[in-house]
């Protein structure tokens, strides 16, 4: 082999070796941005969960509770109003949404939930009615 051959193959090899580390080059700038992307979005997460188990902590465990949330706040509303107690399928009713199952199980759960927090009482099976005041 002479000499100008063995330069065009070191200069051939030359050329695939800088096309292929600017080819990593670009996938790791490709790859760097979607990690800082990706850490941002995972710090949001967490101080996003930590923040909605801090509010859940202080709206539930408070010695006197108060329902803080807006559908929580509703349902108390339609209770003032009925002193007699409801059923979940009328306070549906009450706030205008269709009585279908899923809504009705749902807003019981939700009335449960507030029996368990002493905000409502229970003391007919199905109908709730608030709580007496602390004093």
């Amino acid at each position: 082999m002479n000499l100008p051959t063995v330069l065009d193959l070191i200069a051939g090899r030359e050329a695939t070796t800088r096309h292929t580390a600017d080819r990593l080059r670009e996938q790791i700038t490709a790859l760097t941005a979607e990690l800082a992307h990706t850490e941002r979005e995972l710090a949001d997460l967490v101080t996003t969960r930590t923040t909605l188990r801090g509010l859940a902590a202080a709206e539930f465990t408070a010695d006197d509770p108060t329902i803080a949330s807006g559908p929580y706040q509703q349902i108390l509303h339609v209770l003032t109003t009925e002193p007699a107690g409801m059923r979940a399928k009328g306070i549906c009713l009450a706030l205008g949404v269709e009585p279908l199952p899923k809504h009705v199980e749902s807003t019981r759960a939700k009335l449960k939930r507030m029996v368990n927090r002493h905000v409502l009482t229970e003391d007919e099976p199905g109908v709730f009615t608030l709580a007496p005041k602390r004093t």
